[in-house]
């Protein structure tokens, strides 16, 4: 029975705005949100409120998600299943993306992501996403910034970053992937890599970078993202633009140079009371996986660890769903918000039919 609560299971959202889940809670203050989340979870309420008044839980609960049905990430509550959905220049109509958020909720998602890359108006899709969606809903900002500009990365500009990022806190978006981490300084640890940069949007960074010759301007910007968060309480999602991509670039030089920068990042954004998780690791062998964890709960004070994988074989392309679960079996209790990936979704596709991040 859930101590010190009595909450239905469907409470009246929201009220007026009264700062961020990690601002109320560093100032003892227990919002529905953190009612709710103690209730679903059956965890006394001020758990709840001293794990996200010190970072190493998060609510993503942005004000304008008004049919939100709050749920915490973080180590001292239940793993949680993100669904990727989205739509792409093959696959547009807005009827097919809730039909897939309908059968992600209906299985079991605790959140989803709409990494919609082209195709349609993905404004209006995205805003049906939202409304229909009891569950958080994330973002990529980076890919509607490339597709504002026809594809053309040399064409962006700090703004053009910004004003995608503002948009999707208007709407209701409940995270956002932010890939700050990836500076020019590392692009050359990348060098004796196999398979170099594998996620799209440290791709684009990188090669914004390369052609400028200036640095990740969502790093040089990152006060002002951190402005527009606070406005919708808006929770990161530090992207980890360096992942490795096979085994071999498992834990190299360049992982771990970004790693040290998402830390970094993630304690400025606490200045601020703005709610982070962390991105990682990608593939990485079995015997590497408790090093990651460890060190990524070292670099980043124990902010919540977004798992994508872990990916622990290079011999199976086509079945990462399955190698993602031989890499999470066993090592779940480390996990915070988890990366299960089906058949139907090529690993780091920008497209996805539908996936899942544990």
């Amino acid at each position: 029975m859930t101590v010190g609560i009595k909450i239905p299971a469907a409470p009246t959202r929201r009220g007026a705005f009264r700062g961020t889940q990690m601002y109320c809670a560093r100032r003892g203050t227990i919002t529905e949100e953190m009612q709710y989340v103690a209730w679903r979870e059956h965890l006394p309420v001020e758990l709840v409120r001293s794990e996200v008044a010190r970072g190493r839980a998060i609510i993503p609960a942005n004000c304008n998600h008004t049919n939100l049905e709050p749920m915490a990430i973080g180590i001292a509550f239940q793993c949680k299943v993100n669904a990727n959905i989205g739509a792409s220049p093959n696959s547009s109509d807005i009827a097919q993306e809730l039909e897939k958020l309908h059968l992600a909720v209906k299985y079991g998602a605790d959140t989803v992501m709409d990494l919609s890359t082209g195709g349609g108006n993905l404004d209006q899709i995205r805003t049906a996403i939202i409304q229909a969606s009891p569950v958080p809903i994330g973002t990529v900002p980076v890919y509607q910034t490339l597709e504002s500009v026809h594809g053309r990365v040399e064409n962006l500009t700090a703004d053009d970053f910004l004003h995608i990022i503002e948009l999707h806190a208007q709407q209701g978006v409940d995270y956002q992937t932010i890939h700050a981490g990836i500076l020019i300084e590392h692009l050359p640890l990348v060098r004796h890599r196999i398979t170099g940069i594998v996620s799209r949007g440290g791709g684009i960074l990188a090669k914004w970078m390369l052609h400028h010759h200036k640095q990740n301007p969502l790093f040089t910007h990152f006060d002002d993202i951190i402005e527009i968060f606070k406005k919708y309480d808006v929770s990161f999602s530090l992207g980890d633009s360096l992942r490795p991509g096979c085994l071999h670039d498992a834990s190299d030089a360049a992982q771990l140079a970004e790693l040290k920068t998402l830390g970094q990042l993630t304690r400025r954004a606490w200045e601020h009371d703005i709610q982070v998780m962390v991105e990682g690791p990608g593939h990485v062998p079995m015997d590497q996986i408790e090093f990651n964890v460890r060190k990524q709960m070292e670099e980043c004070s124990e902010a919540p660890f977004y798992v994508l994988g872990p990916l622990v074989t290079d011999i199976a392309p086509g079945y990462d769903h399955i190698t993602s679960a031989i890499g999470a079996h066993g090592r779940m209790v480390w996990h915070s918000h988890a990366c299960y990936v089906t058949p139907r979704n090529t690993w780091d596709c920008p497209m996805p039919k539908m996936c899942a991040t544990v």
